[in-house]
């Protein structure tokens, strides 16, 4: 018997505004660990490992994502020792219908038509032998050409998911989030799931879908895909292309168009599922007191009921607060009632229109080569404590505005001073003059931390001209 080809996809590229000040554009959701040990983009991918067995072949997972989050992709993929198949690096969000449409373009460029089995990178589940099953038994009826969902089957009326009403094995109808009193009649009648946006398809049944019912994104997509770059696993469509493509979810674009016209299946899913939409469903999944107290991090908590306390960086007291959720970051604290918690985005599309920095950075900022924290700024200084991994450099550069002293902390630090080249360890300090260019690379083996005092004029991190970059950063 031949086996099925699987080409499992994670979608990475969301924003996860309303977990906000812990998810942030530059860091958002699917990569903080916010239940185990793991981030939710690694238990993702993890989740899917496991489904290879005697009938199914399962290739090396795709992941779709920003480009701008294309190092944490990969410095969390080698965390889990885990090779990519490919890295589609989407160059704005355009939702979820093109980038799964970029997925399929890629599977079918094997000369295969694996059935892709979609999954988000930023969901939870407790019972993964459920999970597994269930992928298993939707891979059997998309291996047959069937459009295959799965519908998580509801322990309560939940107002903000979708539902899917199944006739047995067969989808009936696709349904918006409905208030409390139609949730619970959906709920009381057996024939209603959460939609979890997972599904599972044959590449080229999702084009062929994709064609009947929204052809101006198929044929978009595909005058993007046909000017694609790769650079090792990363494979980039055409940007100018890709930003013609309209932007419309896999629901709206397909799946709800689908009952009655195409064969759409549903599989059940009663696995512990949550997709931590807010910080009212990490309370849900996070261990709770005897009060129904959840707290993260260094936290105290006092004559309080079913509250949510999340502490990065100090201390967090909550005295006499029922039903509130805490989340302290160094540079920003959110206080908001549970009942709320789906509202933050209002607080982010606040910071955004007034382009403060606390709705894209943390004060400490990844990097490919590391990180930084920016512990100390005042109108014409600031201070950054910088790691360096074994081996990483930052690029070779240089500033217009400002000036920056050196002090290395632990580790081995080589640096470019203009023409000169030094080696610098614990306690030594360099000066790097305005206009100077100069580099910073770690050649050991440890981890190398400076601290980097910049003074000037302007100390955006807008004021770098790159000359040479191991990251491709380099403006061409």
């Amino acid at each position: 018997m031949n086996k099925i080809a699987v080409q499992p996809v994670v979608m990475a590229g969301g924003s996860g505004t309303r977990l906000w000040p812990l998810s942030r554009a530059g860091f958002p959701k699917q990569f903080l660990v916010l239940s185990g040990n793991t981030s939710l983009f690694q238990q993702a991918v993890a989740r899917l490992d496991g489904l290879a067995n005697d009938t199914l072949t399962v290739s090396s997972p795709v992941i779709v994502g920003n480009e701008e989050h294309r190092f944490l992709v990969l410095d969390q993929l080698r965390e889990l020792k885990s090779e990519p198949g490919a890295v589609l690096l989407e160059p704005a969000g355009r939702n979820t219908a093109p980038a799964v449409t970029l997925a399929a373009l890629q599977a079918l460029e094997s000369g295969l038509d694996p059935v892709l089995v979609v999954a988000s990178a930023d969901q939870t589940v407790t019972d993964g032998a459920a999970y597994t099953a269930a992928l298993r038994n939707a891979v059997a009826m998309a291996a047959e050409g069937a459009i295959t969902v799965l519908g998580i089957t509801p322990d309560r009326p939940e107002t903000g998911y979708g539902y899917i009403r199944a006739d047995g094995a067969k989808v009936a109808q696709f349904v918006e989030k409905p208030d409390l009193a139609t949730a619970e009649k959906y709920v009381a009648s057996g024939a209603y799931f959460w939609n979890a946006g997972m599904f599972v398809l044959k590449a080229s049944v999702w084009m062929a879908a994709l064609d009947k019912f929204r052809p101006d994104i198929a044929s978009a997509c595909r005058a993007a895909w046909a000017v694609r770059s790769t650079d090792a696993k990363f494979v980039r469509p055409g940007k100018a292309e890709f930003l013609a493509v309209p932007s419309e979810s896999v629901d709206y674009a397909v799946m709800e168009k689908c009952p009655g016209v195409l064969d759409i299946r549903m599989q059940a899913l009663d696995a512990g599922w949550n997709d931590l939409g807010a910080w009212e469903a990490v309370w849900q999944v996070t261990p709770k007191d005897a009060a129904g107290n959840a707290h993260v991090g260094d936290a105290m908590v006092s004559d309080s009921r079913n509250t949510l306390v999340h502490a990065t960086s100090r201390l967090v007291s909550v005295v006499g607060l029922d039903d509130v959720v805490v989340v302290e970051t160094p540079d920003a604290v959110l206080v908001a009632s549970r009942e709320k918690s789906q509202d933050v985005k209002n607080i982010v599309n606040q910071l955004g229109r007034e382009q403060r920095g606390e709705q894209v950075l943390h004060r400490k900022v990844h990097r490919p080569w590391g990180w930084y924290d920016s512990i100390d700024h005042g109108p014409r200084h600031q201070v950054k404590r910088i790691m360096v991994k074994p081996g990483a450099s930052l690029s070779l550069q240089m500033h217009h505005h400002r000036a920056e002293h050196w002090i290395v902390v632990s580790g081995t630090a080589e640096v470019t001073n203009g023409d000169k080249v030094i080696m610098l360890t614990e306690n030594q300090s360099t000066y790097i003059p305005l206009g100077q260019t100069h580099r910073l690379a770690n050649p050991g083996k440890v981890p190398l931390e400076i601290i980097e005092v910049q003074s000037g004029s302007y100390l955006g991190e807008d004021d770098i001209v790159r000359f040479e970059d191991t990251y491709g950063r380099v403006a061409k």
